[in-house]
């Protein structure tokens, strides 16, 4: 991976019984590359482990970055392994920040809608509006009130720009999009990240709404995804090998066993590090990295989780 950056935990917090606050900086107090809201970074959490964290501090500070994580009962190894090992002092490598998620800045009015750890890029995306004197809300779902990180620091920088909904607090607190969303128009748009199912209900409440699709932003940290189906053939192109990917094995799998390397972090589809070069057949694609006009061409492919529609697959690997 390029662009990578030795930095060191300056600062460990924990904001929740499950959620640590990071920060990060240069190991010579030197600035970190700028980035803008929206952005995450990858962190080597070991030799076999890299990971996709939001950034949660305010874009115009490059002095320091700030990650929240959760500690995922779920986890294939990576939230489990910071909170337990990562403390103030460690050295960790990171990449250079990366934007899938943007913020548009010409809208009128910003809807932030962030639930659980989906918060994280929501704070940094409301230091920028707020910044450029933008009108915005910042909706902070959970389920229990004592699962709220970051509380202080949103009631102090946002005041009257947060909305704090909590299922444990009643039903007159909870967001309610045909309220809490104002009425569609093209000047408004609509950010979401949290677990799938809140995305998903956000997503489809706005669209029910009237939003324009091209309104509703949104960024999957966590996904179902199922990378099962029929077997079919990769021939790496470069590797020289003809390998045969079975029905219950992802294309990296194969890979690997028949001594093959690929770069891969999230394993769900979302971060896009796997994706490689088809050079003949047809993937079927399973990713949320991948946007639909580049589906459509059929030259790349997210070998962590997609598959193919073909019997063969020619890859530039």
């Amino acid at each position: 991976m390029n662009n990578l950056i030795k930095a060191i935990i300056t600062d460990r917090r924990m904001l929740s019984s499950d959620v640590v606050s990071l920060t990060l900086a240069h190991p010579d107090g030197a600035p970190l590359p700028a980035f803008s809201a929206g952005a995450h970074i990858s962190v080597h959490v070991n030799d076999d482990t890299i990971r996709q964290y939001s950034l949660c501090s305010a874009p115009t500070e490059t002095a320091f970055y700030r990650l929240g994580i959760l500690k995922d009962p779920k986890s294939r190894g990576g939230s489990i392994a910071i909170h337990e090992q990562l403390n103030v002092g460690d050295t960790v490598t990171i990449s250079a920040p990366n934007n899938l998620f943007p913020l548009d800045m010409t809208a009128e009015h910003s809807v932030l809608a962030g639930g659980g750890i989906g918060i994280t890029p929501m704070i940094a995306m409301a230091y920028a509006l707020k910044a450029a004197g933008k009108s915005f809300t910042l909706h902070y779902c959970v389920r229990t009130h004592k699962e709220v990180a970051f509380l202080d620091e949103l009631q102090r920088d946002f005041g009257d720009a947060l909305r704090l909904h909590c299922d444990d607090l009643g039903d007159d607190q909870r967001l309610r999009p045909d309220i809490d969303f104002g009425a569609p128009s093209a000047g408004t748009h609509i950010y979401t990240c949290g677990p799938t199912g809140f995305m998903d209900w956000v997503m489809s409440s706005a669209k029910a709404m009237g939003f324009a699709e091209r309104n509703i932003h949104f960024e999957y940290f966590n996904v179902d995804v199922d990378s099962s189906g029929e077997a079919f053939t990769v021939v790496a192109e470069q590797s020289g090998k003809t390998i045969s990917v079975s029905g219950t094995q992802t294309i990296v799998q194969a890979l690997s066993e028949a001594g093959i390397k690929v770069q891969v972090s999230c394993e769900q589809g979302i971060c896009g590090t796997c994706i490689v070069d088809v050079l003949e057949g047809e993937p079927d694609h399973r990713d949320q990295f991948l946007t639909d006009e580049e589906k459509a061409d059929n030259d790349q492919i997210a070998v962590c989780c997609s598959r193919a529609k073909s019997s063969v697959l020619v890859l530039d690997i």
